[in-house]
């Protein structure tokens, strides 16, 4: 695709690669962290501000109640801020796994279409081989054989 397209996005392609939006979504995130930073000071000092601004005739308390709304205001953009780069940094997991997941589906599928034709076409058994005979003294002395407590021969029971 040319850049010269009108319809050329340049987040197209970073869209198509994992590491390209893992680069960008951290870019991102570093900017929002920033931003963040300067929200904190801004809630601060707002806070700071807000809450030495005394009106006659207010009680100790008056300013800080005043001050409440914006506080929490401020407290919950930078609530959404953190959630948002905990959500960029997840994008970038989530697409990282998304390619290896397509790159291991046809491995899968491979895997399952053999265990399907072998389900289908199971091999025969072979037979055990048979142990090779042994002569009838031998297979009586020691614990060798399958005896019976009544068949001990010269052996005596425990």
């Amino acid at each position: 695709m040319n850049s010269n397209d009108p319809n050329h996005s340049p987040l197209r392609d970073v869209a198509q690669n994992p590491e390209a939006t893992a680069r960008y979504l951290a870019d991102v995130q570093r900017v929002l962290l920033d931003i963040g930073k300067n929200l904190e000071t801004l809630a601060h000092e707002t806070r700071v501000h807000l809450r030495d601004t005394h009106v006659e005739g207010d009680r100790w308390y008056h300013a800080r109640l005043r001050a409440m709304p914006v506080e929490k205001a401020l407290g919950n953009v930078l609530k959404n801020l953190n959630s948002l780069t905990d959500g960029l940094e997840k994008s970038a997991y989530k697409r990282r796994a998304h390619d290896e997941a397509v790159v291991n589906t046809v491995k899968d599928r491979r895997e399952k279409e053999l265990e399907k034709w072998r389900k289908k076409n199971p091999q025969p058994l072979q037979a055990a081989p048979n142990p090779p005979q042994q002569d009838g003294q031998s297979r009586n002395s020691g614990y060798s054989g399958p005896t019976s407590i009544y068949d001990l021969g010269d052996r005596e029971s425990a």
